[in-house]
């Protein structure tokens, strides 16, 4: 079926509907929700819908990408990963260049066995589109499996997959504008120089567009608080945008302006967190669904395809990635044995890998469709077999431990029968005494919290109260405590619930 303008819409919601349940169904049965976004879309690609477009798919997904890496940032205590800049930094750097000339070797060697002949630059175009770990991969599985990671794993993880993709990007644009013919071919030395550029121009963007988006969340004073999270995804595209424009790493752009976001307190934080974690999700979920129909199936069921395709999944997580990451360990004493392993492991591929064989497609470059269709193999690979065992391998290695879940989350959100008010103090509320136990209030009732001239504070029974403090006040018995606010003479209450 061809896409129009007439059912693009339908198509669209029956593709999220059934990938929303896919989600759930991989939740009980702990496989990675984004394989099985993968999953229907290469389904709906194979029966149902005709769709080409790598130019497109390479679009969603460098919009997804933003998306997906600003929030990640944004989600990530700096506090938890300053302990683990050092390393984190290594395997973001020489973890993917070890990776991706160790893979290289690997395919340019077993490839012409296989029935498929590669000159080294194109192995190793490759193998740098498969060299970084995927963001929204670890992202997604390590918070959704409620489990703690001893010896700052998580962070380290978290960290290494936010900050590695920039060093494939330059690999990958590298190799193609050489392979393609229309870059310069450039040296060792040029190289280094212009991956350093990008890095340094990329974070200090990131850093200072991070705060001037702080500085303008914080200033602005938008009446409609829901438009705070429409102007900082905003933010979210113009950094990416004007950093890649200036020559620096937009990816790495976003991401280190996430952590300053995050790491900041800017007005309405709760709503746009909720905002950008929806949207996250929505647009991890149309990136692989794009991805899947991109993919032509007979092409990737073509027997010396499939051969090497597994055979350089199996490789990459055998050997390139153990060998990367415990070459780029060595100097870190800290992590034992079974924490680099479990490093090893946690190699997730996911959506950036494909992502990245789309530009080799849309700059025309002899033998692009054979990469797509291995990058996509690995890919499978690598969420079916690290994906699914992610939980199992922490348990494995007695890294994992049960992260405490809080009782009230569902309770504040949901179920609690409790509502929040917020007065102001006037003369007939204090007219028998100033102090907050002088005041008449129901029972189950409490003044969670005090504003005055714009400082909060929580009271006690002695706090003196002030004509115009604002109380936050918290009550099972809501139609009594509103009769109360009457007999107060309070008329300009707001209510939460």
């Amino acid at each position: 079926m061809i896409i129009t303008g007439e059912n693009f819409l339908l198509i669209g919601a029956v593709l999220l509907f059934i990938a929303v349940l896919a989600g759930k169904v991989a939740y009980r049965f702990n496989a990675p929700a984004l394989l099985l976004f993968l999953g229907v879309g290469l389904f709906f690609g194979y029966k149902l819908i005709s769709f080409d477009s790598p130019e497109f798919t390479q679009f969603i997904g460098m919009v997804a990408l933003c998306i997906i890496l600003f929030s990640g940032g944004m989600d990530t205590k700096f506090s938890e990963i300053r302990p683990v800049l050092a390393p984190g930094i290594t395997l973001a750097t020489a973890g993917v260049l070890i990776t991706a000339f160790i893979l290289g070797g690997f395919v340019y060697v077993v490839a012409p066995y296989i029935g498929h002949s590669l000159g080294f630059p194109l192995a190793l175009l490759l193998a740098a589109t498969m060299a970084s770990t995927d963001s929204a991969s670890v992202f997604s599985i390590l918070r959704t499996k409620k489990r703690g990671l001893r010896e700052n794993l998580r962070p380290l993880l978290e960290l290494e997959s936010g900050s590695n993709d920039p060093m494939a990007y330059i690999l990958v644009i590298l190799l193609v504008g050489m392979l393609s013919g229309n870059g310069e071919i450039l040296g060792v030395g040029a190289c280094v120089g212009l991956f350093v550029l990008q890095m340094c121009i990329g974070a200090l963007a990131g850093y200072l567009f991070g705060r001037g988006a702080v500085w303008t969340m914080n200033k602005i004073n938008i009446s409609n608080a829901s438009l705070y999270s429409v102007l900082l995804l905003a933010f979210v595209f113009f950094i990416f945008s004007f950093t890649s424009l200036i020559e620096g790493n937009g990816y790495l752009a976003v991401y280190i302006a996430g952590l300053v976001v995050g790491n900041n307190k800017i007005v309405h934080k709760r709503t746009v967190v909720t905002f950008f974690d929806g949207i996250t999700w929505l647009f991890q979920i149309i990136m692989f669904l794009a991805l899947g129909l991109l993919v032509n199936i007979g092409e990737l069921f073509d027997l010396p395809t499939l051969l090497l395709g597994v055979a350089v999944g199996v490789f990459m997580i055998v050997v390139a990635r153990p060998v990367a990451v415990f070459a780029c360990l060595l100097p870190f004493r800290r992590f034992s044995f079974n924490a680099r392993a479990y490093v090893s492991w946690v190699g997730l591929r996911g959506a950036v890998p494909i992502i990245f064989a789309t530009y080799p497609l849309v700059a025309g470059i002899e033998g692009s469709r054979l990469i797509f269709n291995v990058v996509f193999i690995v890919t499978i690979i690598s969420l079916l077999v690290q994906g699914t065992l992610v939980s199992g391998m922490a348990d494995l290695l007695g890294l994992a431990y049960p992260e405490r879940e809080s009782s009230f989350g569902d309770a504040l959100q949901d179920r609690m029968k409790s509502a929040f008010t917020e007065v102001g103090v006037n003369e007939r509320m204090i007219a028998t005494g100033n102090t907050l136990n002088s005041i008449t209030l129901p029972d189950n009732t409490l003044v969670v919290m005090v504003c005055r001239d714009g400082e909060y504070f929580v009271p006690s029974g002695r706090t003196a109260l002030q004509v115009g403090d604002k109380l936050l006040i918290l009550s099972d018995h809501n139609e009594e405590l509103q009769t109360q606010y009457s007999e107060f003479g309070l008329d300009d209450v707001i209510k939460f619930r």
